[in-house]
């Protein structure tokens, strides 16, 4: 449920004309369309067939069951298409801002790094099924997904930076050598991150363990719902770091192939 207020509620509901029943220009069709490709939710499932069923119900009825953070999501989207219609306005600014407030508002601070880093319909399904678990309020059942995710985020990040990996190697094996790998590179700027990455090696370690006792990837009885947040909150926060490094690294390739461009032969 999200947390909404009354006069948020208001501005929302005044902005996207929902007074008659509508939501802004959409049809039955196109806002059904909107929402999945937005969200993954099918507006019109009964989930949110409130009062009279019509869109701008439905849409109420999708703020009071789905979490804040997804509801700040599908938000966000209807706002920058409402911007497109109609225009910024103060009004619009003003729900930008709820919108925002919303997308903050997740128990886990950096979900939206679980994205993956290399092209696949099985990875991409992956990385929703982690996030959907923490749209649901779930951690506690998708830690196998998020364990399986992050070893196979891994292993692309080390086939880019020509580190061997086989299908035997624990995921704490192949995340120290990435930390080697990228503090030989440079990339690390000081000691304390290093330290930081370093002890993330024995975390994982712990983390394989949890995935194989406390998960539904066997069966285990599953860890409690503030420890799985807790693993959740870590390793979300070290993939946004990890991705930063290797986009910094990207960067500096680019640059060194346009400079050899620039040599005259």
């Amino acid at each position: 449920m999200s947390d909404l207020t009354f006069n948020e509620k208001f501005r929302l509901e005044k902005l996207l004309e929902m007074g008659s029943g509508y939501v802004l220009d959409f049809s039955n069709r196109t806002f059904q369309e909107f929402v999945f490709d937005t969200t993954g939710k099918n507006i019109f499932g009964d989930s949110y067939n409130n009062a009279s069923g019509s869109k701008a119900n439905r849409l109420r009825a999708f703020w009071h069951r789905e979490p804040s953070h997804l509801t700040g999501r599908l938000l966000s989207a209807l706002l920058e298409y409402c911007k497109t219609i109609k225009g910024s306005s103060d009004l619009l600014r003003e729900c930008e801002g709820i919108a925002l407030r919303l997308l903050q508002n997740s128990s886990v601070q950096d979900i939206e790094a679980i994205a993956p880093n290399a092209e696949g319909k099985d990875f991409e399904a992956l990385a929703n099924s982690v996030r959907k678990s923490i749209e649901n309020n779930e951690p506690e059942v998708g830690l196998d997904r998020l364990h399986a995710f992050l070893v196979k985020y891994i292993r692309v990040l080390c086939q880019k930076r020509g580190i061997q990996i086989h299908r035997d190697k624990p995921l704490h094996s192949l995340f120290g050598e990435y930390v080697k790998n990228v503090r030989k590179s440079g990339l690390i700027q000081s000691e304390m991150t290093e330290r930081i990455l370093k002890s993330s090696i024995s975390i994982l370690e712990a983390f394989s363990q949890v995935r194989n006792e406390h998960s539904l990837a066997h069966d285990n009885p599953i860890l409690g719902y503030n420890e799985a947040l807790l693993i959740f909150n870590n390793v979300a926060s070290s993939v946004r770091f990890i991705k930063s490094v290797d986009e910094g690294a990207d960067q500096i390739t680019k640059e060194d192939d346009a400079d050899h461009q620039d040599i005259p032969f």
